[in-house]
């Protein structure tokens, strides 16, 4: 099989980061920061050597900023929950993945607003400007996705991120689609609250996430942190005030082995890499007839390498049992963003995703073009 739905998880896992999970199991399957133990002693330690790394990556100068939580959608609603009152307003993007939509409509039932700025595919200013013109006295937070797992386009976080600023507002950035291959920088960028998904471009293990939090919040989970335990109070400062219970402490492992990972490979090899071959993808499917596209070709820093198509009018699932078929792993329907799939017209048909990896090979790329070609070309034959 070759495997090209990478924007869901990143597959195959590099070896360095099965070793560590596997060891970790192996050295230790204990309960970090609960015991006195070295055995205990140094699993605390690995976890906090990973909030070092994870820091150092994302331009945080606090390690204990950084908070280990099940998923990037987790850390998405610990945010979302812990910061909006009844009466607030936030402001999201046209793009946004339903790890955002779905607890921002559970907070409408509670008084909480939200208002939906367009995502312009040609003008930064422009989207920046939507932004602009749906900010009210009540808004509390902007939130939105570093990159649409959809169409790929790349909001403008950094110039979104100076408005809130300006205003006095809160900044949180969805980054699953691009930690690990677009740079992300918390203090360049004036990012209060970063959401990761380390299982994607991090190439960790799933059932992991990062949130980096600048800001205070309101716990939506509380329980035991092995600190301060004579008080039924949750603690007040992170990380212990969001990781309550036992920590994935093999996950937590693969993290630090996956930042291992893509910062020896460097982001940047690993993003021109990818964007290489969607581009060269995208270059050949638009030579195709009967494949539709939905953006332009794929630019570098414009876009993070993630391609949709259809063909013709054929169901997008249709067409993914096709490319199973062929060998092709790929994601169809609404990739949970019907955002963006309003946006393009295509909440009937969906679209199906592609997207590469730092192992996918040219070769890869090249035989899915021509299955696609081949699926395209058997529609059109007269029956």
């Amino acid at each position: 099989m070759i495997y090209l739905d990478n924007a869901a998880t990143t597959n195959p896992k590099p070896e360095s980061v099965r070793r560590a999970v596997s060891q970790t199991l192996l050295r230790f399957s204990v309960n970090s920061g609960r015991g006195s133990y070295s055995t205990a002693v140094s699993a605390a330690e690995l976890i906090y050597s990973v909030r070092e790394k994870a820091a150092a990556f994302f331009g945080e100068q606090n390690p204990e900023r950084v908070i280990f939580t099940p998923n990037c959608t987790a850390s998405l609603n610990y945010v979302l929950k812990g910061l909006l009152k009844p009466g607030d307003h936030c402001i999201v993007s046209s793009l946004e993945h339903n790890a955002v939509m779905r607890p921002l409509y559970a907070l409408t039932k509670k008084g909480v607003t939200y208002s939906v700025a367009e995502a312009d595919f040609y003008d930064d200013a422009v989207t920046v400007n939507h932004f602009r013109q749906l900010i009210q006295p009540e808004t509390r937070l902007i939130v939105c996705a570093h990159a649409s797992n959809l169409l790929g386009l790349c909001l403008p976080v950094e110039a979104i991120g100076g408005l809130c600023r300006e205003h006095g507002i809160t900044f949180a950035v969805d980054a699953a689609q691009t930690a690990g291959i677009l740079p992300l920088d918390v203090e360049k960028m004036n990012i209060d609250f970063l959401c990761v998904a380390p299982h994607k471009g991090l190439y960790a293990p799933m059932g992991t996430g990062i949130l980096i939090a600048r800001q205070s919040l309101d716990t939506i989970l509380e329980g035991g942190t092995g600190t301060s335990s004579y008080c039924l109070e949750q603690p007040s400062d992170p990380p212990e005030r969001f990781e309550s219970g036992t920590q994935n402490l093999p996950g937590i492992a693969g993290v630090g082995a996956g930042l291992d990972f893509v910062t020896a490979k460097t982001p940047e090899r690993i993003y021109t890499h990818e964007l290489g071959l969607v581009t060269a993808l995208y270059r050949r499917l638009a030579n195709t007839p009967g494949v539709r596209l939905y953006t332009e070709c794929p630019k570098m820093w414009h876009y993070a390498p993630v391609l949709a198509f259809n063909i013709g009018d054929m169901e997008s699932s249709e067409v993914g049992e096709a490319l199973n078929k062929a060998g092709f792993a790929v994601r169809t329907g609404l990739h949970c963003a019907p955002t963006a799939h309003r946006l393009i017209g295509t909440l009937r048909q969906g679209a199906v995703r592609v997207c590469p990896s730092a192992f996918t090979r040219q070769e890869d790329m090249s035989g899915f073009a021509r299955t696609v070609a081949w699926i395209a070309l058997t529609v059109r034959k007269p029956r």
